[in-house]
């Protein structure tokens, strides 16, 4: 067995050979310039001192000492390698020529841990291998053959460098020189897949661990996740509600009823909530506007400061420059040295590049607020009239939007209302008082609304008469230029009738109400249009069909040509109060008869 090989008593060896020196390997190891290393990889002596190719506190030690010392790392190529006999209990070990090139091996298989070892002696058995090799580091198995070669497998990778040393040795067993007690020792690197498997695992546990090194590293540096959204209740609303009129929680508090109105929480129930929700939100649309006007007043104002501040500066460069002027003159020059007249002359051109550099700035800011000026005050007199009726229209707009909006804050102080109201039964007699105070507020509130709709009321009502007048006096002029082109139409017509004997004809069409081929066009069209619908039609509804086919008729027109004539179209009123509704119907058959 191996313990019973590496137990070997003196007296069992062939020979009597005496015991093993420990300091046989390192002796050899100090010959070739080598910290001798231990089985765990630390130095056996740390006076070593490899400048000296010996070790200090040591006397001269004979290369045929025996023993056997731990195996060096592999001796790099360059390096001259003088190898030692090495004496073992059962056996000895003779260094090859060292004019030999050294002794070929295979390529390194990942994680080797497995040794060959070939040329061994017929006679040599499991413990003398061991007692050769285990001074290389921890022996896990020995597989030998019956063909002189056995396969050793280490406990770490680097001991099989250090068996490897032994390559090229040729070894006798005791003092015999049969030849089947002597052998030369080849060792290589052997594949075996324990070797492959554990290395495999070790290189999956290092790749584990780069990957959760490197997923540790990507969470430090992810940004971290916005907080979650609380889901919708009455509470949360509430809470909400007051964030919204808070301005430092707004925008946590609007983030918020983004999230619950993308979620779909607004139904039947909820809509009052959301709606005075979004009221809040929209009250803010002033406040902002406030700010972002206090802010462009600072940035005025510091324009202000900066022309102010720049304009100071300004005159003290003049100050200065006018020094230096005045210090060029013949009364103070000639009394300054050369280098002293230099250095005036320096300054001077610096302060007046300085102080060019400067005016060019003042007076380009002074050139921008001129343009700005300009801009505001030079208007198009041709566009004098366009821009004032698009006025009217937008102020119109504007206060049918703001009109509408006070509609809509009416219903939601109605809603809130009638919310308080039924929350008035539910509660408490100690929250009478507070829902009191509240309802007290909500109907001054209401009422305030109320006085500034009939306000907003009363002026849109001014801006559509005011509007309408606009219209009217606008279809006059149109209607004048109108009469004067059918005129100056009617006289050339006149005169070319005149001279072909017609005069009679065209005598009767212009004492007719229809004036043109045009208009005869249009009383046959809206004739026909009318004739289909025996109940009426809206001015609208007949403008809306001419203007498919021309686009240039317009509401004014038609009304005038069909009351002109009345034989042909009849007005009528139908419906009852708001709904109440003019419509034109055709009266042509009717009209015969009485003409």
């Amino acid at each position: 067995s191996a313990d019973g090989g590496r137990n070997l008593s003196l007296d069992s060896i062939p020979m009597g050979l005496p015991m093993s020196d420990p300091t046989a390997w390192t002796t050899a190891m100090n010959n070739l310039g080598m910290a001798p290393m231990g089985m765990t990889g630390q130095p056996l002596l740390p006076d070593f001192d490899p400048a000296l190719g010996m070790m200090t506190g040591i006397p001269p030690i004979n290369p045929m000492m025996p023993g056997l010392g731990i195996v060096p790392p592999p001796i790099p190529p360059d390096m001259p390698a003088v190898k030692e006999i090495i004496h073992c209990k059962s056996c000895t070990l003779f260094p090859p020529n060292p004019h030999l090139p050294p002794p070929a091996t295979r390529e390194r298989p990942p994680g080797c841990k497995t040794v060959f070892v070939g040329g061994l002696p017929e006679n040599g058995t499991e413990q003398i291998i061991m007692e050769v090799f285990e001074q290389c580091g921890e022996v896990i198995a020995i597989r030998k053959s019956k063909k002189n070669f056995c396969h050793i497998r280490f406990a770490e990778e680097f001991m099989v460098d250090k068996a490897l040393y032994l390559s090229g040795y040729r070894i006798r067993l005791g003092s015999s020189t049969d030849k089947k007690d002597t052998g030369r020792l080849h060792v290589d690197f052997a594949q075996a897949r324990d070797d492959l498997y554990e290395w495999e695992c070790k290189q999956r546990m290092l790749a584990r661990e780069e990957r959760h090194r490197r997923r540790l590293e990507e969470e430090r540096f992810r940004p971290p996740s916005p907080p979650p959204v609380v889901h919708y209740s009455d509470h949360e609303c509430s809470v909400v509600a007051e964030k919204l009129k808070d301005d430092t929680k707004f925008l946590e508090a609007i983030q918020t009823l983004l999230t619950w109105i993308e979620r779909g929480e607004v139904n039947r129930r909820t809509a009052n909530n959301f709606y005075s929700m979004i009221q809040s939100a929209n009250s803010h649309i002033r406040r902002l506007v406030n700010e972002k006007a206090a802010h462009e007043k600072e940035m005025e104002e510091a324009k202000e400061k900066f022309k102010l501040a720049l304009s100071g500066i300004l005159v003290q460069f003049e100050q200065i420059v006018a020094v230096y002027h005045s210090a060029s003159k013949q009364k103070a020059w000639d009394h300054f040295t050369k280098a002293q007249r230099k250095n005036i002359s320096v300054w001077c051109k610096q302060a007046e590049e300085i102080r060019n550099i400067h005016n060019d700035e003042l007076m380009g800011i002074r050139r921008e607020e001129e343009m700005e000026m300009s801009d505001e005050e030079i208007e198009d007199p041709s566009e004098m009239k366009e821009t004032e009726e698009s006025a009217l229209v937008s102020q119109v707009e504007a206060l049918k939007e703001e009109n509408d909006s006070l509609r809509w804050q009416l219903d939601a102080y109605r809603n809130e209302v009638e919310l308080l109201k039924q929350e008035q039964g539910k509660a408490s007699r100690d929250e009478d008082t507070t829902k009191e105070q509240q309802m007290k507020l909500l109907q001054q509130a209401l009422q305030g609304m109320q006085k500034h709709l009939l306000k907003v009321q009363d002026e849109y009502k001014k801006r559509e008469v005011e509007l309408e007048k606009v219209k009217e006096d606008k279809l006059k002029i149109e209607t004048l230029l109108e009469n004067l082109k059918e005129q100056e139409s009617s006289t050339s017509r006149v005169c070319v009738c005149s001279q072909e004997k017609e005069c009679p004809v065209e005598k009767t069409l212009s004492n007719s109400p229809v004036k043109s081929e045009r208009e005869v066009l249009l009383v046959g069209i809206i004739s026909t249009f009318l004739h289909v619908h025996p109940f009426g039609a809206s001015i609208e509804y007949i403008c809306s069909y001419l203007q498919r086919l021309d686009s240039k008729i317009c509401t004014a027109e038609v009304e005038v040509l069909m009351t002109r004539l009345q034989n042909t179209f009849r007005q009528e009123l139908s419906g009852v109060g708001a709904s109440l509704e003019k419509r034109w119907k055709f009266c042509g058959f009717d009209g015969l008869k009485m003409t």
